[in-house]
């Protein structure tokens, strides 16, 4: 369907893990999805594979703590220093200040919510705080996850205890984190793998979920309330949004929340990290496609394959897939740091990118967007993977002699150097 059609809506939307979604959790966007009979074997069916992390809950809450929601309502900023740099209006969706630090609790936060409704039923929640990451001699490295943090924070509001599951071997930095939103973490296993299979062995037990972080549609749902805060805040639409993508979940409900204030002509700019585009890639082969790994240094968008949601919004919406490497990502975030006083990870740098690397402008002079954008957001999605000195070496990896300079002038990892991660970026506006 083309971008002025209405997307159909998310029934029969499989996830990415293939696994079949029980028919109570069949939904369209902003209805109620609550289970109906056979709940538990319903919750059965959430179980994805997609994580090394399992939460236990239990507790009993009250209608209130059930019905708030876990997000506050987030800035949105005219940026004086990007609108300068593009040439026209820009604004900041500041996600970086949700109180677990990205965009993540709006979906997590929405999803626990609602299960958490279900009477006398303790909760397991498995999400992806890690993924595999290759860097050279330094092997496996965890990766810090704002889906883990979202599903601990949104716990410790409920008043449940949580007890997340992670690899030997993770940074201090995260443990001490999930243990500050009062989650029990455990380490087990060397590799990411190994926790895995210790978060499919507690998922089996009678009454436990998984929470998936990207890949379902009471996620997209809860992502889809950031457009509602654009509609009230602007008015007006912007002449487009620009996000970054990692599994797609963002993606998909901002995609949702578009249908729901009118606004699914507005062209959505979807960023990508070379060693990192599995939605490009998807693009460009017709159907999601799995990396044969992730080699860039925005860690956090670290999924290897796209979900199916987030790749069919791309026929349904005017999805511009961009792809931009791991220097202008991280040029962007420190750029971003100056201008803005605000420090992001470079997963955010990859949206920012869109700004500083003038690709808004080539947009434009392609014919890709309007010669006379109104505006522009930028989502800046979150804050959580980053600090100054993780910063300078970042800055110092992304001009290392493992990378090297394109006819372009950008850069990319040699050892990746193959036709799928080498392909020019593509616009895509079906």
């Amino acid at each position: 369907m083309g971008p002025q059609g209405r997307p159909r809506p998310f029934q029969d939307t499989p996830t990415a893990s293939g696994l079949p979604m029980g028919p109570q959790y069949r939904t369209h966007p902003f209805q109620d999805p609550l289970p109906g009979p056979g709940v538990h074997q319903g919750l059965r069916d959430l179980v994805v594979w997609l994580s090394c992390a399992v939460a236990s809950m239990e507790g009993s809450l009250g209608d209130g703590a059930k019905d708030k929601p876990f997000h506050t309502a987030t800035p949105l900023l005219e940026s004086w220093a990007l609108s300068q740099v593009a040439g026209v209006k820009v604004f900041l969706k500041c996600e970086n200040v949700q109180p677990s630090g990205s965009f993540k609790i709006r979906g997590i936060g929405h999803l626990v919510g609602r299960v958490s409704r279900i009477p006398r039923l303790d909760l397991a929640l498995a999400v992806t705080p890690f993924l595999p990451f290759t860097d050279g001699e330094e092997g496996m490295q965890p990766l810090r996850g704002n889906a883990g943090i979202s599903a601990a924070y949104a716990a410790r509001k409920l008043g449940i205890a949580a007890t997340i599951v992670l690899p030997e071997g993770t940074s201090p930095q995260v443990v001490r984190r999930l243990q500050g939103e009062g989650a029990e973490v455990q380490l087990h296993g060397k590799v990411w793998d190994e926790a895995n299979l210790r978060a499919q062995e507690l998922a089996k037990r009678d009454g436990w979920v998984n929470i998936p972080p990207f890949d379902h549609p009471l996620l997209w749902e809860g992502h889809g309330s950031l457009v509602q805060e654009l509609k009230a805040a602007l008015g007006t639409p912007p002449g487009a949004v620009v996000l970054a993508v990692g599994g797609g979940g963002l993606l998909a409900g901002v995609a949702a929340g578009l249908v729901e204030v009118g606004w699914q002509h507005v062209p959505i700019i979807a960023m990508e990290t070379r060693g990192a585009h599995c939605l490009n890639a998807a693009i460009k082969a017709g159907r999601p496609v799995t990396l044969p790994g992730i080699t860039s240094v925005a860690k956090c968008l670290g999924a290897k394959t796209v979900a199916t949601r987030a790749f069919e919004c791309t026929q349904e919406f005017k999805v511009l897939s961009e792809v931009v490497e791991d220097v202008e990502a991280v040029n962007a975030t420190q750029r971003f740091l100056d201008d803005e006083r605000m420090l992001v990870e470079p997963a955010c740098g990859a949206a920012l990118a869109a700004v500083y690397s003038g690709l808004l402008g080539r947009l434009q002079a392609e014919g890709h967007l309007s010669p006379s954008l109104s505006s522009v957001v930028v989502i800046v999605c979150g804050g959580n993977s980053i600090d100054s000195q993780e910063l300078q070496a970042l800055k110092a990896m992304a001009v290392s002699p493992a990378c090297h300079a394109s006819e372009s002038g950008t850069f990319f990892r040699a050892q990746y150097e193959s036709d799928l991660l080498h392909e020019a970026p593509l616009q895509c506006s079906q």
